[in-house]
C-alpha cells in the first residue's frame, strides 16, 4: 500500500515574479488580507538569528522523530524551495541537525517549516537560514519512515498544499495558497499603502482618533459626565 509512504511530484510552484511580489511583506498584513484565521500556530518560532522567509513549498508528512522523508525532499528541493514538514509537533527527537543544514543551503533551500524540533541550534542561528520549528532537543532523529511528500499537510488547523507560497518573519509562518496569491497580494498592497498613509499622519499628529468613541458609543460603553 503506497498511501502514507510515498513520493509524489510537484506539480507546480509559484513563479519567480509572484515570489519577488510577496517579498518583503510582513506577515501580519498578508495575514490581515487572508481575513486573520489562517495560521501555522504561536509555537512555530524562528530559529535562525534574522530575517525573514518567502518560497515556494515542497512538503512532507512524517512520522514524529523521523527523518527519511525529509532527507528525500532536501535531494528533491530546486532552489528557493521552503521544506514544510508536518511532524505531529512532537518534541522527543529532531528532525534535523547541523549536518542537514549544511547541505540544505548547497542545494539553494530557501527555509524550514518544522512542526517539530531541531538540534544544533548555534548552526541554525550561525548560517541564519530561515527555520521555523516547535522546539529544540539533543536527542536525534530516526530514519525508519514511513511519510509522504508533495501531499497536503496541516499545521495548527493550516493546509499546507505543494507550490504555495510560504512566507515567515519575526511574527510567524503563513502558506498563501497559490489559486489565491494574486488576490492576497492586490489586498496586502492596499494595506501596505493605507498603512504607510496612516503611520504619516500619526508622525505629524494629523491622525483621526475620532473612531474610537464611536466604537466605545456603539458597543453601549458609559462615558464620564
Amino acid at each position: 500500500m503506497s498511501i502514507g509512504f510515498q513520493i509524489l511530484n510537484r506539480e507546480r510552484k509559484a513563479s519567480e515574479e509572484m515570489i519577488k511580489a510577496f517579498t518583503g511583506l510582513p506577515v501580519a498584513n498578508v495575514s490581515d488580507s487572508m481575513n486573520r484565521v489562517f495560521a501555522a500556530g504561536p509555537t512555530l518560532r524562528p530559529m535562525h538569528a534574522s530575517g525573514a522567509m518567502i518560497g515556494s513549498a515542497i512538503t512532507v508528512k512524517t512520522r514524529p522523530g523521523d527523518n527519511l522523508m525529509l532527507h528525500k525532499a532536501i535531494d528533491m528541493a530546486e532552489p528557493g524551495d521552503v521544506i514544510v514538514v508536518d511532524a505531529g509537533g512532537d518534541l522527543s527527537n529532531a528532525l534535523m541537525g547541523e549536518l542537514m543544514l549544511a547541505h540544505a543551503i548547497n542545494r539553494g533551500v530557501a527555509g524550514f517549516v518544522l512542526n517539530g524540533a531541531i538540534r544544533d541550534l548555534d548552526a541554525f542561528v550561525e548560517t541564519n537560514l530561515p527555520t521555523f520549528a516547535a522546539g529544540v532537543t539533543h536527542r536525534g532523529p530516526y530514519k525508519d519512515g514511513p511519510g509522504e511528500i508533495n501531499v497536503p499537510v496541516s499545521i495548527d488547523g493550516m493546509v499546507i498544499h505543494p507550490g504555495d507560497i510560504v512566507i515567515g518573519d519575526c511574527d510567524g509562518v503563513l502558506a498563501v495558497p497559490l489559486d489565491h496569491a494574486e488576490e492576497v497580494l492586490a489586498s496586502t498592497m492596499a494595506k501596505q499603502d493605507k498603512e504607510v498613509k496612516q503611520m504619516a499622519a500619526i508622525e505629524a499628529r494629523t491622525n483621526d482618533r475620532s473612531w474610537v468613541d464611536v466604537a466605545l458609543k456603539e458597543k453601549g460603553c458609559k462615558f464620564p459626565e
